[in-house]
């Protein structure tokens, strides 16, 4: 558990390093692009070595309706994700597509993981996105892009469908059916 904690302790303050001391991540110019992103990396490790190894301790019991509704989620979430990439009509619909999209994937994972480790894993995931959509916000105005092409909408949607299929994938690889049944 002690991994899964600094591991998330590390993404969250390198995350908002740029926003909590500019100047001094500005001092560091280029050279610090690629501190953050090796940084960021040994963070990301160590949530996921620290999540996998942790004791499972019960805290509450998931009814096992919220399956269906995390699946929903997801699938809203992947979405809300390729919205960032997308240049169709989508574009500059959402502010913080991909923030929004981890606060969407953090509400679904709480909703059926009920152990300490999933709480503060996908809590502190959640704690990030907002906290992160609050500090871009008070930081800068946003200038909405204008919408884009229509026919673009059909590569959103593939996105969309190809990566929800790999995560439930990867899912099913590592042992966790997605889907109840």
């Amino acid at each position: 558990m002690t991994l899964l904690i600094i591991g998330l302790a590390l993404w969250i303050l390198i995350h908002w390093f740029k926003r909590l001391a500019p100047n001094l991540r500005a001092s560091l110019g280029d050279a610090g692009k690629g501190i953050v992103a090796v940084l960021l990396l040994v963070g990301l490790v160590l949530m996921i070595i620290g999540y996998r190894g942790a004791p499972f301790i019960p805290v509450w019991t998931p009814p096992s309706f919220l399956v269906h509704v995390n699946n929903l989620l997801m699938v809203v979430a992947v979405a809300v994700f390729a919205m960032s990439h997308t240049k169709g009509r989508l574009r500059g619909r959402m502010r913080h597509p991909m923030l929004t999209s981890v606060k969407l994937w953090s509400v679904a994972h709480l909703l059926v993981n009920g152990d300490l480790a999933s709480i503060i894993l996908f809590g502190g995931m959640l704690v990030w996105a907002v906290g992160s959509v609050i500090m871009i916000n008070r930081a800068e105005t946003w200038e909405r892009p204008a919408p884009g092409d229509k026919g673009r909408d059909v590569i959103f949607i593939v996105i969309t469908v190809v990566t929800f299929a790999v995560m439930v994938g990867i899912h099913m690889a590592l042992g966790v059916n997605p889907f109840p049944g």
